[in-house]
């Protein structure tokens, strides 16, 4: 049984992370709301605003969108969903209906920059594809809002430095969309780690993997900018940091195997890296779009812990040598949105600002650069 000393901690370790802040405990006006009534949907917004909470945009109406960020919307505290932008007219009705969205909250990518004349809309959140990221990035904080990008934040360093550069000329907070910062199992991971709670970490690996199917924009170099990598891999980057709160300080990297040369020929098939961190750390990571892995490990002095599933939006499980982790179950996404939220509101600092998204993205392209070179690379 945890003793009143281990819960103690933890409960401290969540609160210094600013999880203690989100109780999140009302209901969102947004919730179950559907309209046809353009006069209803005005009002909707109306309310949500005046209670407080900050409107949202999503720009691109993507499987993420409507799978995960709308609903979680309906579940926030302090922000809602204001308006979206689409390129397709048929998007853009169901969306409307569905969530009781005015017609003037509607924008396609042409009309986007209309946005600035809209007090409704505090926030853009970019779910595009990767090589759109910087750009849109770049319009939202010229006009006037402020960012949530998806990961990764661009396809190269040069993008999010200039997407970083845009948002603090025009005084906007940027921020980018990891949500397993908000996940109790992987807070948990953090706080076992970082506090080194069964001794020190000795190694580390994590694999995030699945099938991804031909047509798929991600298989797409120039719009994706890379392969699994870059979608799914990314998770385990972020991983061996925040578990440690280090950072690597050099790489090396192989490609795997292609089987599928039509399906994988502008990207990777698979990848594997090993990341050198501080106190002789051994970090190997797995990615894949042929494959299936889902896993986060951690060997330290007197035992592993270890999530499996690791990365999905829900039914994380986790264990270490005090037995299984227990855990309620989350809107990842929500929490996520409501902290960017509550950081506009509060005055403080993003808690996963730009420089975090730009920062993995250069250790995304060191890795790239390690496998193409066969080589070790230092990190700064």
């Amino acid at each position: 049984m945890e003793s009143l000393l281990q819960l103690n901690s933890r409960r401290k370790f969540i609160h210094d992370l600013g999880i203690a802040s989100l109780s999140l405990s009302g209901l969102s006006l947004f919730s179950g709301f559907a309209s046809d009534d353009e006069d209803s949907s005005i009002q909707r917004i109306k309310k949500e605003k005046a209670s407080g909470k900050l409107g949202i945009a999503l720009v691109g109406l993507g499987s993420y969108a409507g799978g995960q960020l709308a609903p979680a919307l309906s579940e926030t505290s302090h922000c809602f969903l204001a308006g979206i932008v689409t390129g397709t007219p048929e998007k853009g009705e169901k969306w409307k209906r569905q969530y009781g969205i005015p017609e003037s909250n509607i924008y396609d990518y042409k009309s986007f920059d209309q946005i600035k004349n809209n007090p409704d809309i505090d926030i853009v959140y970019v779910v595009l594809p990767n090589a759109m990221h910087a750009e849109y990035v770049i319009r939202a904080a010229e006009a006037g809002k402020h960012v949530i990008c998806e990961k990764p934040m661009a396809i190269t360093v040069d993008e999010c430095d200039k997407m970083i550069a845009a948002c603090k000329k025009a005084d906007r907070k940027l921020g980018v969309g990891y949500r397993l910062h908000y996940d109790p199992y992987h807070l948990e991971m953090m706080r076992l780690g970082q506090q080194k709670a069964h001794g020190n970490i000795r190694s580390m690996s994590a694999g995030f993997a699945f099938n991804a199917h031909k047509g798929m924009w991600r298989l797409d170099k120039a719009m994706a900018g890379g392969g699994p990598l870059m979608d799914l891999g990314i998770y385990c980057v972020q991983a061996f940091c925040y578990v440690t709160g280090e950072t690597p300080i050099a790489v090396t990297a192989k490609e795997g195997q292609k089987t599928d040369l039509e399906r994988f020929a502008t990207v990777e098939q698979s990848l594997t890296w090993q990341f050198e961190m501080p106190g002789g750390i051994k970090a190997q990571g797995f990615t894949s779009y042929a494959d299936s892995r889902n896993m986060l490990r951690v060997e330290a002095e007197r035992g592993v812990y270890e999530l499996s599933p690791a990365f999905n939006y829900n039914g994380i499980r986790g264990k270490g040598p005090d037995g299984n982790f227990s855990f309620p179950a989350v809107n990842q996404q929500a929490r996520q949105m409501d902290d960017f939220a509550l950081s506009l509101i509060e005055k403080r600092p993003v808690r996963l600002p730009g420089e975090m998204g730009r920062r993995d993205v250069a250790y995304l392209q060191a890795i790239y650069q390690a496998m193409r070179s066969g080589q070790k690379v230092k990190l700064r």
